[in-house]
């Protein structure tokens, strides 16, 4: 039971120190808006997707970019406390390090939903129409997403001391992954070398799979797409896992 209250207050308090940042959530609402009607608006002017419109062929993608850089950068939370010696006292508490490192996994997952939600909100505004299977897929998407990503930035986060290091996260992990997933573009007739690039990368299934739910046009099976993203997440979080056991 202890095991479960500590992991409670982690997350509580990261939650906490979420919601108390408006100006976090007001820009992480505002940029992927202004994607969605400055970019998908102007270039969908000129590009056709068969009956789709492009604004509603990017919008899994934009959540995405919602979901990976809210989680990601959850990570330089941890580079913080270290800082403010806040993490010591966590480390010398009779939690384990496997406890600590779920108790601010799921803050940031619980982050990534709040975020991703407001987002999902704006469907119907770019051509969403939602059904309960559709939304219960793209939540779904989402957590596992969120679970992978914040495991991910955990893990460099625990093994960095600078906050200038994790500016780098974002040109050498975050951006590649994103381009490289047909968030914005279909993966139909891409040159051959950019497909098996594509095709390596998980993050073009969990966006597939958004996709295929809400607008019926997937590349790829619904159960590989899942599979993928489950894989995504065991893989991530035993790198963050023992991530946190090695950080000193």
């Amino acid at each position: 039971m202890s095991t479960l209250w500590g992991i409670y207050a982690l997350w509580y308090r990261e939650v906490k120190v979420f919601l108390r940042e408006k100006s976090r959530l007001v820009s992480s609402t505002v940029n992927p808006l202004i994607w969605l009607v400055a970019f998908g608006g102007g270039l969908g002017a000129s590009i056709s997707i068969g009956e789709v419109g492009y604004q509603a062929f990017i919008f899994p993608g934009v959540l995405m970019l919602v979901v990976l850089f809210t989680t990601i950068f959850f990570g330089l939370y941890v580079v913080w406390d270290k800082k403010i010696d806040f993490f010591k006292e966590v480390l010398v508490s009779p939690l384990s390090r496997t406890s600590i490192f779920v108790g601010k996994m799921l803050g940031g997952c619980t982050d990534g939903l709040i975020q991703s939600g407001i987002i999902i909100l704006f469907g119907p505004l770019f051509g969403i129409n939602y059904t309960a299977y559709s939304l219960g897929a793209v939540i779904l998407f989402v957590l596992l997403l969120a679970m992978g990503t914040t495991s991910l930035g955990l893990a460099i986060g625990s093994q960095m001391t600078s906050f200038e290091g994790f500016g780098l996260v974002q040109s050498f992990v975050i951006l590649p992954l994103f381009f490289l997933s047909g968030a914005l573009y279909p993966i139909d007739n891409l040159p051959n070398w950019l497909s098996w690039i594509t095709y390596a990368n998980p993050l073009t299934y969990i966006v597939d799979g958004m996709r295929g739910a809400l607008l019926g046009k997937s590349g790829f099976p619904m159960v590989l797409d899942l599979g993928v993203a489950a894989a995504y997440v065991v893989v991530l979080v035993a790198v963050g896992t023992y991530a946190f056991r090695k950080m000193t």
